[in-house]
């Protein structure tokens, strides 16, 4: 490919609204452009890449059998309908009628369509164990799409499902999956690890994601180095001491002047803050006040309170909505009060004699104790871990890294077939319910990870296995000697006939900006040649992400990238042979993983 004649442009100033490497560089490096806010074109160079990250997932899904199709992104919502998520799901799922007035959905995810699919082909406990994936576009009115292709609200997904005819075979692909995402991500050159995650409206009984550590990430991965526990923030159970049983205080009210936190209060009662009940308030969709009480050292981790009522939707509560219920903001508790939901902490509902709020302006209430005072609708662990927790397999200290989801696999048993009739009858001719399994890649937002992962202050560094050119030649110095870009053009042509895909720069540039534009593109080598390289023996090539250069025989380069690129793939082998995982998988061998 001919620089001069592909569709891109470089930006040599940073966007103004981006804020994640990624986004920057991509932008920067001619990679994407925006359309509209979570809406993207990928140019040339950014489907190369997409293209490449969709092989690599498309080789490791091959090997563990499952098959290649594709499902329509517009779906019926009757079909929604039959499993309940159409009006489960808010504002982010995209809703339209066609010409013929009938409701119609956007894919945000193809479950619904697979069952449909499971319930008009499989008949036999024959036809099983089913492994099917495919690369298509979803649709999510994401209401803060930020970080570039990180967090979109278009983009492209490979799902893959699995259809087994109980739980054992369904722990069977899940292994299969987890197996086959732990070589896709050494693959793409990301150093992602397996977390215990919520189903959240995908539901079934469990599920994992694959997170890739990043400064920018939005979620909080909770991580022992004693045993290797690992889980989202949203879902981590630590261990928590109970203190010692003392008998019920009797309800006291005391003055409290301008202790409206909970810092403020414990340092004017001088008591720990853990000696203190929190209150934090939330509406769900359908307005109901949801009161969740921890304790004062304690957040509310909103995915848990979630979990614990069936809330929808949740989002703070207004002041207004708190006085409501007879609650005073600051000083609020739910002692003697009514109408709301109101969750407690599993640690607060353990503790006797807490301070809590006496729901009037300057006061609170010593003595509380749950159960006495007032009844909880629910009792949950509805805390955030934090750093310092100890680990509930083995007690030791957790820490806590950022990280960006790039894939996820879950259990779903039998959510969807049960709502849509998917059965297959047995060697007895007894109908049972398939039972699934579903696992996503976005392909975006693992190009975008990758590129979070490998790049530097002058540009991208992309991995061997994904950059969109394996390498890019820079033709300097040709009004000074016309044998250069002759030169340059024949090793395209060699390079072409063995399966080596070149950049060439054949612009009227000067050589800093092709330098630098070379640098910010980040293909793994630079080949320059020039009267002074050619002076010293040939091409001088320089490894991107290493800056070491070299002068080589002309004839010698394409040699020394095939070279590296062998020996790239086989250390991703060591590194998975380290680890416990096969050079190669097949379905008929799941590994024990997972």
């Amino acid at each position: 490919m001919r620089m001069s004649e592909l569709f891109f442009t470089t930006l040599r100033e940073d966007p103004a609204d981006a804020e994640m490497p990624s986004h920057r560089l991509l932008l920067r490096a001619g990679y994407i452009r925006p359309l509209g806010a979570g809406i993207y074109s990928l140019l040339p160079l950014g489907m190369r890449v997409n293209m490449r990250v969709t092989q690599v997932i498309r080789e490791e899904m091959n090997a563990i059998g499952a098959q290649e199709m594709l499902m329509p992104v517009v779906h019926p919502a009757d079909l929604w309908r039959e499993t309940g998520r159409y009006d489960q799901i808010g504002p982010e799922m995209g809703r339209f009628n066609d010409r013929g007035g009938r409701d119609m959905v956007l894919a945000m995810t193809h479950e619904e369509v697979v069952t449909d699919l499971l319930r008009k082909l499989i008949n036999s406990w024959r036809q099983l164990p089913q492994q099917m994936y495919h690369f298509q576009t979803k649709w999510r009115d994401e209401p803060r799409a930020r970080g570039g292709l990180i967090r979109v609200r278009e983009f492209t997904m490979k799902d893959a499902y699995s259809a087994d005819r109980d739980e054992a075979g369904l722990d069977r692909s899940y292994k299969l999956y987890y197996h086959a995402y732990t070589r896709i991500f050494a693959r793409l050159g990301l150093e992602a690890i397996a977390v215990a995650s919520d189903v959240g409206m995908m539901g079934g009984s469990l599920a994992h994601e694959f997170m890739a550590f990043s400064t920018f990430g939005e979620d909080s991965l909770v991580l022992c180095d004693g045993c290797g526990a690992a889980a989202n923030r949203q879902v981590a159970a630590v261990r928590r001491e109970v203190g010692a049983s003392t008998p019920q205080e009797p309800l006291k009210e005391i003055a409290t002047p301008g202790a409206s936190t909970i810092d403020e209060l414990a340092a004017q009662l001088k008591v720990p803050a853990s000696t203190c009940a929190k209150a934090v308030f939330f509406a769900d969709r359908d307005g109901r006040l949801i009161v969740a009480i921890v304790r004062g050292d304690d957040e509310v981790e909103e995915t848990k309170l979630t979990n614990a009522i069936g809330a929808r939707d949740l989002r703070p509560a207004r002041e207004e909505e708190i006085r409501a219920a007879g609650m005073e903001p600051g000083y609020a508790s739910p002692v003697g009060i009514k109408g709301a939901t109101v969750v407690v902490d599993e640690l607060v509902a353990s503790t006797a004699n807490m301070v809590a709020g006496a729901n009037k302006a300057g006061y609170h209430l010593t003595g509380v104790n749950v159960g006495r005072d007032y009844t909880p609708t629910a009792v949950a662990d509805i805390a955030s871990a934090k750093v310092g927790d100890a680990c509930l397999a083995c007690g030791g200290q957790l820490r806590i890294e950022n990280g960006i989801e790039v894939g996820n696999i879950f259990k779903l048993g039998t959510r969807y077939t049960g709502a849509l009739g998917a059965t297959y009858a047995d060697e007895a001719g007894v109908s049972h319910p398939i039972v699934m399994g579903s696992y996503g890649i976005g392909v975006g937002r693992a190009v975008a990870c990758i590129a979070e992962a490998h790049h530097d202050e002058k540009g991208l560094s992309w991995p061997i296995s994904i950059s969109p050119f394996d390498a890019q030649i820079a033709i300097v110095g040709a009004n000074k000697d016309p044998k250069v870009t002759e030169i340059a053009l024949a090793l395209e042509v060699a390079a072409e006939a063995a399966g080596i895909e070149l950049l060439v720069d054949d612009r009227a540039e000067t050589p800093g900006v092709k330098f630098a534009d070379a640098e910010l593109i980040g293909a793994p080598w630079m080949i320059t040649i020039s009267p002074r390289s050619l002076e010293a023996g040939g091409a001088e090539v320089t490894r991107r992400s290493t800056g070491e250069r070299s002068v080589l025989p002309i004839g010698a380069v394409l040699d020394a990238i095939r070279a590296a690129q062998a020996s790239d793939r086989a250390a991703v082998e060591a590194e998975l042979l380290a680890r416990g995982y096969p050079p190669r998988h097949s379905a008929r061998d799941p590994h024990p993983a997972a």
